[in-house]
């Protein structure tokens, strides 16, 4: 008896909704041919407009990382790497997700001969810059450089070929 009581308090009771109301030309339905003249129509479907592409990511330097960077490729044109390498990391702290950042890090060890952590930071710099074409171009530009410097040209290849093809025109 529970049960029953139970199970109509959970199913809502019929109420008859509208009364549908035939549409001429369609069939199935008893309107037949008629021409509908005072009956009201459907709307015409609605076509969804198509969306715009959202616009690639760019990254840009903060006005500090900006300085930063300014002043180790200065200290790496004279062959200071180590001062180089001081000021990036401070760079580094300022804009940990900044592809950039990551790649003047790279040109940095490239510069200084350390080819396999170049090609790192350029690894680096191409995760964090997901649906950034231009930021993932320089980055792969910095891989395939890196690999030509260890030797491994068929690998820069192809490398060089990833970043021409992200090249934005």
């Amino acid at each position: 008896m529970l049960s029953l009581v139970l199970a109509a308090c959970v199913t809502p009771p019929y109420r008859p909704g509208p009364a549908s109301s035939p549409t001429p030309g369609v069939p199935g339905s008893s309107g037949g041919g008629e021409s509908g003249a005072g009956q009201p129509q459907p709307a015409p479907p609605v076509e969804p407009s198509p969306t715009p592409a959202p616009a690639p990511k760019s990254y840009r330097l903060s006005a500090a990382t900006s300085a930063l960077v300014a002043q180790a490729r200065g200290a790496t044109a004279k062959g200071d790497f180590d001062a180089a390498a001081a000021t990036l990391e401070r760079a580094l702290r300022i804009e940990p997700d900044n592809p950039l950042v990551w790649i003047e890090m790279g040109r940095m060890r490239l510069a200084s001969g350390d080819a396999a952590q170049a090609r790192n930071m350029g690894r680096r710099a191409l995760a964090l810059a997901a649906g950034a074409p231009r930021e993932q171009s320089s980055a792969w530009r910095l891989i395939a450089d890196a690999l030509r410097a260890l030797g491994r040209n068929v690998e820069a290849q192809e490398a060089a070929q990833r970043a021409e093809a992200l090249a934005i025109p």
